[in-house]
């Protein structure tokens, strides 16, 4: 993984470009988040600019003119690193660079350094590295021509080919190694999903930082790592949570989501989503404080929407209401939201509420049930894998057996088709 480590506290510039309309206490909480992910990575915002533009500029992401206004301001100020709210086009990379002669790196380039540097088991440094050469690949220049160092070695470059071609040849037979390395990876974490599919699995969803460690910690008595920064999680950790006597499920921890998250790295963490694919209910941790709560809803809403994961059970589980201000915010949320509970993680405030409402979900939608089918009904099977999650199918002598949890209406669904068979 490529990992570079600082020396001293990078002094930066952050840019972002408030588009048409976009209302400006949006546009300002959208870079004053780019300033929390540049301290996670532990630089120093010391400038924040916006410009206004009906789109952004092709060549230099602000226009030329505020680009030289940039330029102007990084001697005084002895700015080490320019950060951009959106993902750089190669063409901006390479003009704004020659222009400022310092280090300029996007949203997405920032979050990467991010995981880079908090990833800690092979799988998530595996899930980092691949994701970083993701994002290089179409953005190599002159600088990246280390690479070969790194990766190669006697007999890497061809005859006739440039040095930046030699390393987009490494990095690509880099990124199809760790591709295969994944799905090797992903193979084994399904072996060990097959072993667990007794239990009903509960997935914690959320915005960054809105306290899903510190929820699951609670819930499970662990002690999984929990800060108060940005993407404090990266690993998957899956633990038994009692729920009360007679319930127990599995309860997996997950990265959490954050707007304009790059495509490639989704694709990258796709084996630790899948924790959340295979979940029977997710619980979604909101910080009820946040002034963009109900912003950051939608972004999660919007990535499980992309994933295909938008069709579970969901809880609405609204944490930090210890520190809330406005009160009237629990009024709204309760009649805005469905499968709502109020919490406080660090005070331990209604947690038990949440396992009875956890209980509850578990006795109204879930059922686990064996039936048996003749021969002559084994059309059927297929419609009950649509229908209901298939623990275990057996084809015996004269009869096929079939353990399967599904909620109460696809049971009934299953019923019929069978009676109909």
């Amino acid at each position: 993984m490529i990992d570079i480590k600082q020396t001293k506290t990078e002094r930066a510039i952050l840019v972002g470009v408030r588009i048409g309309q976009t209302p400006r206490e949006t546009a300002q909480e959208h870079i004053d988040e780019l300033e929390e992910l540049l301290a996670t990575a532990g630089g120093e915002t010391v400038i924040k600019i916006q410009q206004d533009r009906q789109r952004l500029d092709s060549a230099f992401y602000v226009g030329k003119g505020k680009a030289h206004e940039i330029l102007d301001l990084i001697e005084p100020n002895e700015i080490d690193l320019i950060v951009f709210d959106d993902d750089l086009s190669m063409i901006q990379v390479r003009n704004l660079s020659n222009l400022f002669d310092k280090k300029v790196i996007d949203r997405s380039g920032l979050i990467l350094d991010i995981f880079a540097s908090r990833a800690r088991t092979k799988e998530a440094r595996t899930q980092v590295e691949l994701a970083q050469l993701k994002y290089m690949l179409p953005r190599l220049t002159r600088a990246w021509t280390h690479l070969s160092k790194q990766y190669g070695g006697l007999g890497t470059k061809g005859p006739g080919e440039t040095q930046i071609e030699t390393d987009r040849r490494i990095i690509r037979d880099r990124i199809a190694m760790l591709s295969e390395k994944l799905k090797e990876i992903e193979s084994n974490r399904e072996t060990q999903t097959k072993n667990r599919k007794d239990k009903i699995k509960v997935s914690l969803v959320g915005y960054t930082n809105a306290g899903k460690s510190t929820i699951f910690n609670l819930l499970t008595e662990s002690d999984v790592f929990a800060e108060d920064k940005l993407f404090a999680t990266l690993d998957s950790t899956t633990r038994v949570f009692q729920v009360d006597k007679a319930h127990s499920v599995l309860l997996s921890d997950t990265v959490g989501f954050i707007r304009k998250l790059p495509a490639h790295l989704v694709a990258s963490f796709k084996s630790t989503l899948n924790e959340v694919r295979d979940a029977d209910i997710l619980l979604h941790i909101i910080d009820i404080t946040h002034p963009f709560y109900e912003d950051h809803i939608s972004v999660v809403n919007q990535t499980l929407k992309e994933l295909k994961f938008e069709d579970k059970v969901i809880m609405h589980v609204f944490n930090k209401v210890d520190i809330l201000e406005d009160k009237d915010v629990i009024e709204h949320v309760t009649r805005k939201y469905e499968n709502v509970v109020i919490v406080s993680a660090i005070r331990g405030f209604r947690i038990e509420e949440l396992k009875s409402m956890v209980k509850d979900v578990i006795e109204e939608k879930f059922g686990d049930e064996t039936i048996e089918l003749t021969y002559a009904q084994s059309g059927v099977v297929s419609s009950i894998h649509n229908l209901a999650k298939v623990n275990d199918l057996k084809y015996e002598d004269d009869k096929i057996i079939v353990k399967f949890r599904a909620d109460k209406m696809n049971s009934e669904k299953i019923r019929r088709l069978i009676e109909g068979s």
